[in-house]
């Protein structure tokens, strides 16, 4: 019987001890889990603190470096424009110092034309077209003829106007000594008939229309250019669009209004708001900005 007591014996204990076991088993390592995700969270929190800082500096980092490169505009938005304006300003600043230390235009070697350039030979009542001088011409338009050198800024400033939707039409250009001779006779003839000596028949003609071997038209740079609707060669011609364009564009092409309202002392020739003259596009430039006509701006630049 003694096998059947060995069989009877702890036969409920044994269970309980390995299910108590198991269960503070379980609830230490439910505990142990409890510590060890608890860790994990902070250290998880920890890493992803670190990561969003990081992330943050990055952001504004890059936030401040394209603000730099891209300021705010004053309507709280970045452009370019804004951008463009202030390097505009920038330019504007640096250029307006070169302008205040810049030096006498007879001193500007880079850019001004030399006084004996061949669109600056002066031709006045003074000073008479070289000898033998015989300009190489091409057609222009409408049956006028210029020099082949400054043909190509003609046509640009006439197609130029033009396009404004305004109508500039030339009444001359290059004239040959014969021509210059009948117009400047014609005009003597008129003072005659009025009754005027012939010296002061001449000396008036001469203020209109030059003297053989003075006119500019004879260089075949010159043009007179009406506005269509009103071909009067007048004062009048100063307040038609064209010559209003002309006036404030011709320079950008080459040409000059050669014979200003208020040097008509210095050029022998009275006031005509439709003669232009080719002197070059950086003279013109520069005679444009100095408001100077071409006698005196020779004399700048040492011509």
């Amino acid at each position: 019987m003694a096998p059947s007591k060995r069989l009877s014996t702890p036969a409920r204990t044994r269970p309980n001890a390995v299910g108590r076991n198991r269960c503070a088993g379980a609830r230490t390592s439910d505990s142990s889990a409890r510590i060890c995700f608890s860790q994990a969270g902070r250290r998880l929190a920890f890493a992803g603190a670190l990561l969003i800082a990081c992330a943050l500096a990055i952001v504004f980092a890059s936030f401040g470096c394209a603000s730099a490169a891209n300021p705010i505009s004053s309507g709280g938005e970045p452009g370019n424009n804004h951008d463009d304006s202030i390097l505009a300003e920038g330019e504007a600043d640096r250029t307006g110092a070169l302008n205040a230390s810049q030096p006498p235009l007879a001193e500007r070697a880079n850019s001004t034309p030399h006084p004996d350039d061949w669109s600056l030979i002066l031709v006045n009542p003074w000073h008479p077209l070289p000898d033998g001088y015989e300009p190489t011409l091409v057609h222009l338009e409408q049956g006028f003829y210029v020099d082949e050198r400054c043909a190509a800024d003609a046509a640009a400033m006439m197609a130029a106007c033009r396009a404004t939707g305004l109508n500039p039409f030339i009444c001359s250009a290059y004239r040959s000594h014969e021509t210059q001779e009948t117009l400047f006779s014609t005009n003597v003839q008129r003072n005659l008939a009025a009754g005027l000596s012939l010296e002061d028949a001449r000396k008036e003609a001469g203020k209109t229309v030059a003297v053989p071997g003075t006119s500019e038209h004879q260089l075949g740079l010159a043009l007179d250019i009406v506005d269509f609707a009103n071909q009067n060669l007048d004062e009048s011609q100063e307040r038609t669009p064209v010559q209003q364009w002309l006036i404030e564009h011709s320079w950008e092409y080459g040409f000059v209004l050669r014979y200003p309202i208020d040097k008509s002392e210095t050029t022998g020739i009275i006031y005509e708001p439709w003669h232009y003259r080719y002197v070059g596009k950086d003279a013109a430039r520069e005679m444009h900005e100095e408001a100077v006509c071409l006698e005196d701006y020779l004399a700048m630049i040492g011509g």
